[in-house]
C-alpha cells in the first residue's frame, strides 16, 4: 500500500496576476494572453465559445504550460479538477460550470445526471460532471508542475494532497477498466480516449444503434464548420453509448463499446512512473509503481504492437481483434523509454514514412494515415494535426535520441501555433487553422516548447524513466527571452 508524508503549511491565496516581462519572447506573450482570456478563476476553459467548461486532459496539458507562467495557477488547475473526482476513483472528463447556460454545450449536465445516475459510483454532490473519463495525463502533469517550483509545492503540500487522489484514479483504471483481462485499461466511449471520431472507432461503433437525430441538439456546429466536425451519425452513436452508460448507473463492463487504446495506456504508464516519483518525493518508495509501469509496457507491446506494420493498434475487446487503422494514437507510446529498441526505431520509421509523412510532406503529426481511405485533412481526428499529440511525439523522439527530428517538430509546432492563432487543430499539409482559435492547450504547450528551447533541456529527455528527471522540461518557473531557430 502506498503511504505519503503529510506536509503542513499555511494556506496560500489562489489569486494570480501575470504581468509578462517586456523582454519575454512575443510568442510567449501571445500564448500567455490566450490562457489569461480562458481563465475562469479556478480553472481554464479549452476555448471561450466551443468548450465553456473544464475538460480533464485539457487541464493536464494546460497545467504543464501554466507552470511557466504561474506554478500556483498550474497547481490550482489540477486541484480544481481533482475536487470533482468520484468516489470510485474516476476523474470525469467534464466539470461543469454552473454559471454557463445549459444550451451552451451538449451533452449538458442535465444529460449526464451525475448526482443521481452516478450516486452508486460516488459522484460528487456539490458539482455536476460527466460520467466518462479522459486519458490519464494528470500525474505526469502534477509532477512537472511540482518541479517548476518545488518550494511552493512543498509549502502548499501540493503533492501530499493530490497523490492519494491520483493513486485512486489509477487504481480505478487498472482494476475497473481491465475489461480485456490482459492488464490494459479499456475506454468505453470514443470521447474517453480524446480522439472522438478517429477511424479506429468506426468498426466497434458500427455495432451501436445511433440515437435519433431529433433526440439531441449539437451546440458544436454553432462554433465550427460542419465539414470540420464529427458527422450527425457519429454523434448519434456517441449519444447512444453515453445514454446507455448513464442508465446503467455508470457501471463498467456491460456496454457495446470497449477498446484498448495505445495512447491512453501509454499515458497511464508515463503517469505511473510520475506517481513513483511523487511517492519518493513524499518519503515513500516508488519501486512498486515503477514495476507496475514496466509490466504495463510489456502488456502494451504484447497486446497492441504489430511488428509487421511498425505500429501500435487499438484492440476491440468485444471481438478480440486488432483494429488495423493507423492513427496517431499508435505513435504515442514512443513517449516511453521502456519500449524495446527495435519497437521505438520502427515507430520513428513509421512516423517519417508515407503514412504520416513527418518531416517531408507534413510538419506536424497528422491524426490519421495520409493514405487511409477515411483520411480527411479537415475533419477533427480523421486527418488534421493536433498540437497535444505533436507535443507527445516530440517528447518521444527526444526520449529515443532523435534530436534532429524532435527539433524540427518543435520548430514546426511553434511556427504553426503562432500563425494559426493557436488553433485547436490544423490541416496537416498547409497548417490552415481548423476548429476554434485561441485554444488553451495549444497555447500552453507552445509555452512549454518555448521554455524547453530557451533552456536547452534536450539532455533531460534522454534520462531513463526510473531516474528523477523523467522528461522534466525545465525547472525554472518562467521563461524569459528565449530565441527561436
Amino acid at each position: 500500500m502506498d503511504r505519503t508524508v503529510q506536509l503542513t503549511a499555511p494556506a496560500v491565496p489562489r489569486t494570480v496576476v501575470y504581468e509578462p516581462d517586456i523582454t519575454t519572447h512575443p510568442l510567449h506573450v501571445r500564448a500567455a494572453r490566450v490562457l489569461e482570456d480562458n481563465w475562469r478563476g479556478s480553472s481554464t476553459v479549452p476555448s471561450r465559445g466551443l468548450y465553456p467548461h473544464q475538460w480533464s486532459w485539457d487541464s493536464a496539458f494546460i497545467a504543464i504550460g501554466l507552470r511557466h507562467l504561474s506554478p500556483l495557477r498550474a497547481q490550482t488547475e489540477l486541484e480544481t479538477l481533482l475536487d470533482a473526482q468520484w468516489g470510485d476513483g474516476r476523474i470525469p472528463h467534464i466539470v461543469f460550470n454552473p454559471s454557463v447556460p445549459l444550451d451552451a454545450y451538449f451533452p449538458s449536465p442535465d444529460f449526464w445526471r451525475s448526482s443521481t445516475a452516478g450516486r452508486t459510483a460516488g459522484a460528487p454532490r456539490t458539482v455536476q460532471t460527466s460520467g466518462i473519463v479522459q486519458p490519464p495525463v494528470h500525474a505526469l502533469a502534477a509532477w512537472l508542475v511540482h518541479r517548476a517550483d518545488p518550494g511552493l509545492s512543498r509549502s502548499r503540500s501540493f503533492l501530499a494532497r493530490v497523490y492519494p487522489r491520483l493513486a485512486t484514479w489509477h487504481r480505478y483504471l487498472l482494476h475497473r477498466r481491465d475489461l480485456g483481462g490482459g492488464g490494459l485499461a479499456s475506454v468505453v466511449h470514443p470521447w474517453e480516449q480524446g480522439m472522438d471520431n478517429s477511424p479506429s472507432w468506426d468498426l466497434p461503433l458500427s455495432r451501436v444503434t445511433p440515437a435519433p437525430a431529433r433526440s439531441f441538439r449539437r451546440a458544436d456546429l454553432a462554433h465550427g464548420a460542419p465539414e470540420d466536425r464529427p458527422t450527425d451519425l457519429d454523434y448519434g452513436r456517441y449519444v447512444r453509448l453515453a445514454t446507455d452508460y448513464r442508465d446503467a448507473e455508470y457501471a463498467d463492463g456491460h456496454g457495446e463499446f470497449a477498446v484498448e487504446d495505445p495512447s491512453f495506456n501509454a499515458l497511464l504508464i508515463a503517469s505511473e512512473h510520475a506517481l513513483a516519483r511523487i511517492a519518493r518525493e513524499l518519503g515513500a518508495p516508488g519501486t512498486a509503481r515503477h514495476a507496475r509501469a514496466e509490466r504495463l509496457t510489456t502488456a502494451l507491446v504484447e497486446r497492441l504492437w504489430d511488428p509487421a506494420e511498425g505500429m501500435f493498434f487499438c484492440r476491440d475487446v468485444r471481438d478480440g481483434g486488432l483494429i488495423r487503422e493507423r492513427g496517431v494514437s499508435g505513435l504515442i507510446p514512443l513517449l516511453l523509454p521502456g519500449l524495446p529498441r527495435e519497437t521505438a526505431a520502427a515507430l520513428v520509421r513509421t512516423a517519417s514514412g508515407p503514412h504520416f509523412g513527418l518531416g517531408s510532406t507534413t510538419r506536424l503529426v497528422p491524426s490519421y494515415d495520409l493514405l487511409g481511405e477515411a483520411f480527411d485533412p479537415h475533419r477533427y481526428w480523421r486527418g488534421p494535426a493536433w498540437f497535444n499529440t505533436s507535443w507527445l511525439v516530440e517528447r518521444g523522439l527526444r526520449t529515443h535520441g532523435q534530436h534532429e527530428r524532435a527539433d524540427a517538430l518543435r520548430e514546426a509546432a511553434l511556427d504553426i501555433a503562432g500563425c494559426s492563432g493557436f488553433a485547436e487543430y490544423v490541416d496537416p499539409y498547409t497548417g490552415e487553422a481548423c476548429g476554434a482559435t485561441g485554444f488553451s492547450w495549444t497555447a500552453a504547450l507552445t509555452l512549454d516548447l518555448l521554455h524547453a528551447e530557451s533552456t536547452h533541456d534536450e539532455s533531460m529527455h534522454n534520462e531513463p524513466m526510473h531516474d528523477e528527471s523523467m522528461h522534466d522540461t525545465g525547472h525554472v518557473t518562467q521563461a524569459r527571452g528565449g530565441k527561436r531557430g
